[in-house]
């Protein structure tokens, strides 16, 4: 055994997105998959459990599809992410894992004894098909479906029903694996509820988009030595290159805050003395 100091490598993106039917999650994931791949959609595997859907996009470029069959078990997911890792596919977008948990649900009803005891027999499955797509050797997207309600929203003095997307039909929690989650909307509009990349949370609601991706791949490529950047950090005298290094290692500010916080209070107080 032995400690080392925490370092973020270059990274493959875990992305996942949620919308209702119609809001555009499996053509917002090409996109996303476009500016990963830098257009190179080749390198792109879509595992279709959307009844064809994947293959309304072909006009984007020449990506992959691989169907799969009922019952969507986690053990045909997991196959399915091997055969993507085997033809050595940059992206593997999964649309959507809401039909794996659709038929968790369906194996834990029929199981005879103890409902609550059962979900011990269930929740490995889970926990393998989850694990499996964080660990993969390749950037992946994941879409989930949003339970569908509507509300009534008021237009020109007029109450007009507008559709809404609601709770991932998923298991709870599942979005907090991710690094980022966006939420796509009936307009197609997208925002994030979890973002660890910092690059979105906070942001106004904007459209995916090819540009979208490349934004993530140049995060993921942007892995540093952090011991490199703390002594950088250390060794700056100036608040005006320290301005400039803290813009340069924005994917690390939250980790580097405390080194920044600390030389900046270290050089204005020699400033000042």
């Amino acid at each position: 055994m032995q400690l080392r100091k925490s370092e973020r490598k270059k990274a493959k993106i875990k992305l996942a997105l949620q919308g209702a039917a119609g809001s555009g999650k499996t053509y917002s994931s090409l996109l996303l998959a476009q500016g990963l791949v830098n257009k190179d959609l080749s390198k792109v595997a879509i595992i279709d459990t959307e009844n064809g859907s994947a293959d309304l996009y072909a006009h984007l470029g020449n990506y992959n599809v691989l169907t799969l069959e009922p019952p969507y078990t986690p053990e045909k997911y997991i196959k399915a992410i091997d055969v993507c890792l085997q033809a050595e596919m940059k992206v593997i977008i999964i649309d959507s894992i809401s039909h794996c948990w659709d038929y968790l649900i369906d194996y834990h009803a029929s199981l005879a004894g103890n409902s609550f005891a059962n979900w011990s027999k269930v929740m490995p499955l889970q926990k393998a098909f989850v694990n499996k797509m964080l660990q993969c050797d390749a950037h992946l997207i994941a879409t989930m479906r949003t339970k569908q309600d509507y509300v009534l929203n008021q237009k020109d003095g007029k109450y007009i029903p507008e559709k809404v997307g609601l709770k991932a039909v998923q298991k709870d929690g599942v979005d907090y694996e991710f690094t980022i989650v966006f939420d796509l909307d009936i307009k197609h509009y997208a925002t994030s509820s979890k973002d660890r990349t910092g690059l979105f949370m906070g942001k106004p609601e904007f459209t995916i988009n090819a540009a979208t991706g490349k934004k993530i791949l140049e995060w993921c490529n942007s892995g540093t030595n952090l011991e490199e950047a703390r002594a950088k950090i250390k060794q700056c005298k100036d608040i005006e290159l320290l301005r400039q290094l803290y813009i340069h290692y924005k994917p690390w500010r939250e980790l580097l805050e405390y080194d920044f916080k600390t030389q900046r209070c270290a050089t204005i107080k020699r400033i000042i003395n």
